[in-house]
């Protein structure tokens, strides 16, 4: 059976952290229910001059078949590790599994699967995770579907990953980081290791995607381990 997670995007620099991890997760097989704020969709084109129309998305929009290319290494052992083999050869002795779908869910709709706690999934992962999105979860204060998916994770005692990459941090923003772990969120920060042998920006991001990996238990070899 394949898991399902949630991913929102929001209005935080380092959107390459959600569309590698968006990538991986389909590598290995876990179908994804995506949804982009406006501020999102924003940091997309600016970061990553990627237009996404949020009116009319196609999973296209977000280039993940740059991720897929056959030199990429990482994403085969992702495939492997999920018993999914690829296209060219098949490595596994029983049959391979399939690789994830991306099921789009705007973020004004508050009719979307996601909003009801009677959707089962296996987590979700704001990344990144806006201080605006944090403080709106944390306080209850929610106004879209991003702040009722987290809301409905947490009332029902699922997994929920929050990535705020801002800094420096103000004590309002540091208060409301404890608020969210003392609420049953697992505050993971963007903030990447050295110690894998780092030799370029893609090392760095994906250790911090190997990490939000670990978290919800989705087998990964995207970084060298220590002691490994």
């Amino acid at each position: 059976m394949k898991r399902n997670f949630v991913l929102a995007i929001t209005g935080a620099s380092g959107v390459t952290y959600a569309i590698r991890l968006l990538d991986v997760l389909v590598a290995a097989g876990c179908d994804v229910y995506l949804s982009i704020s406006l501020a999102g969709r924003s940091l997309l084109k600016q970061e990553l001059d990627l237009a996404v129309d949020l009116e009319n998305f196609r999973p296209s929009m977000l280039m993940l078949d740059r991720g897929r290319r056959p030199d990429d290494e990482k994403l085969q052992q992702v495939r492997f590790l999920a018993g999914i083999s690829s296209e060219e050869s098949s490595v596994l002795s029983v049959p391979s599994g399939e690789l994830g779908e991306i099921h789009y869910c705007h973020y004004q709709d508050l009719e979307a699967p996601i909003a009801s706690g009677s959707f089962l999934t296996d987590g979700m992962v704001v990344c990144p995770c806006s201080t605006g999105t944090l403080g709106a979860i944390v306080h209850g204060a929610g106004t879209n579907l991003i702040h009722r998916a987290a809301e409905v994770h947490l009332k029902e005692g699922r997994r929920l990953i929050l990535v705020p990459r801002e800094t420096p941090l103000s004590l309002v923003q540091l208060d409301n980081l404890r608020r969210a772990a003392e609420a049953g969120a697992v505050v993971l920060p963007a903030m990447p290791g050295f110690y894998h042998r780092v030799t370029s920006v893609a090392d760095l991001v994906d250790f911090v995607v190997g990490r939000i990996c670990d978290r919800l238990a989705v087998e990964n070899a995207l970084i060298q381990r220590w002691g490994s």
